[in-house]
């Protein structure tokens, strides 16, 4: 089974390569935008487009052959995203471009990489670290993307092919319940408190807004050193949102491998839509579309193919109103009884950590999922050891009481 990793590695150019690479993206941001202008916006098929406009765009903007069929492509592929989200494509701005095999070609002997350009090719040393050094060290990667930080530096997006081992087969499953104040909770019992991403987003949220007031009310020096200090500041609240995802992916996985089982995950598609449309503060929307939680479920889904972990995306119906010790679901108010993070059912009485319930219902769906001849749960009620194992579940109850087993059927 082939993955498809993604190294990012700095490049060194010269004064002259930078103002060669700057002319490059301008020129293909530039026939991205004459290509969206000048062709029906319903057209998504990157054949079609480029048999429209190939021969044109490479002579108006001076791209080479390659250069031209990569920016139709670019196109359609934006169109096709944004017809999917009921949007229009705008514009395009000179910060990347996508490169194929003739584009681009790496280098290991002295570690560089040959870039073409409206100029001709140019060979531009590359600053790899260790990690990006063992990924690349002995491939042959055909396609990359050229691209311009915020920072001003270039960059070369790699993709590299990877061998990843097949998914184990396992009656094990690990679920995962997403929220903001637990950023995760497993169905074993860990938990990654949200406290500390929060404070960090209700800092740099309050730093902006004085920083922005200043610049826009204050001396020209103020106006100017404020403008210096956002700009220093950008991108570090999302670098270390980045980071604490790593970090809770990597737990998470390490934690699967270790019980060898799968992961269960909520899909939580769409979820800001949904609450952005109900009445609610300005604070408690900034607090909810900063969550990161797709970030999350992308990390743990690319970690655990690397494992060899089979990563399952669960719907979220109910798994937060269905009791983990009796499986009898309350959909109306009033049946059960939450307060914070209490959950307490109002069919057998359990009362615990309302994420840990979820975590156990959506590892419970998951595990229906990962066997498809039945994990044994039907009214009667014969539970398979290994879920009760992981989920902390008790066979005594589906034996000494029966209409405890009855009412799982919900």
């Amino acid at each position: 089974m082939k993955q498809v990793l993604t190294i990012v590695v700095k490049l060194q150019p010269t004064p002259e390569q930078v103002a060669k690479l700057e002319a490059t993206l301008r020129a293909f941001a530039d026939a991205c935008n004459y290509v969206n202008e000048h062709t029906d916006p319903k057209l998504t098929n990157k054949i079609a487009i480029q048999s429209l406009v190939y021969q044109t765009i490479k002579e108006k903007f001076n791209l080479v052959a390659n250069m031209a069929v990569r920016a139709c492509a670019r196109v359609a592929a934006n169109r096709k995203v944004a017809l999917h989200k009921g949007k229009s494509v705008k514009g395009f701005t000179p910060s990347s471009m996508d490169c194929d095999k003739d584009l681009f070609r790496f280098r290991e002997q002295d570690w560089t990489v040959s870039l073409a350009t409206i100029y001709g090719r140019e060979r531009i040393e590359l600053k790899a670290g260790n990690y990006q050094r063992g990924k690349l060290k002995g491939t042959n990667p055909t396609s990359a993307q050229l691209c311009k930080h915020r920072d001003g530096q270039y960059y070369l997006h790699i993709q590299v092919k990877d061998d990843a081992p097949t998914p184990t087969d396992t009656k094990k499953t690990l679920g995962i319940d997403l929220g903001r104040r637990d950023i995760a909770v497993t169905s074993v019992g860990e938990k990654w408190d949200g406290t500390d991403i929060q404070q960090v987003t209700d800092k740099f949220s309050q730093v902006r807004a004085s920083l922005q007031n200043k610049a826009l009310k204050g001396t020209r020096t103020t106006r100017r050193r404020c403008r210096e200090i956002l700009k220093r500041l950008s991108g570090r609240e999302k670098r270390y949102q980045q980071w604490l995802n790593h970090n809770i992916s990597k737990s998470v996985v390490k934690r699967a491998v270790e019980l060898n089982a799968s992961i269960a995950i909520e899909d939580l598609t769409g979820i800001r839509e949904r609450t952005n449309q109900q009445p609610r503060s300005k604070t408690e929307r900034r607090h909810s579309n900063s969550w990161a939680f797709y970030q999350l479920r992308m990390f743990i889904e690319y970690k655990g193919r690397s494992a060899g972990v089979q990563v399952i995306p669960i719907p979220p119906a109910y798994t937060s109103q269905m009791c983990n010790n009796c499986l009898h679901i309350h959909p109306v108010k009033g049946k059960y009884y939450r307060s914070g993070k209490i959950f307490k059912c109002g069919h057998c009485g359990w009362c615990g950590d309302a994420d840990f319930n979820g975590a156990n219902n959506i590892a419970l769906v998951g595990l229906s999922i990962n066997q498809p001849r039945g994990t044994g749960l039907s009214c009667k009620l014969t539970r398979t050891v290994e879920y009760v194992q992981l989920s902390l579940f008790d066979d005594f109850r589906a034996t000494e009481n029966p209409d405890l087993s009855n009412s799982r059927s919900g």
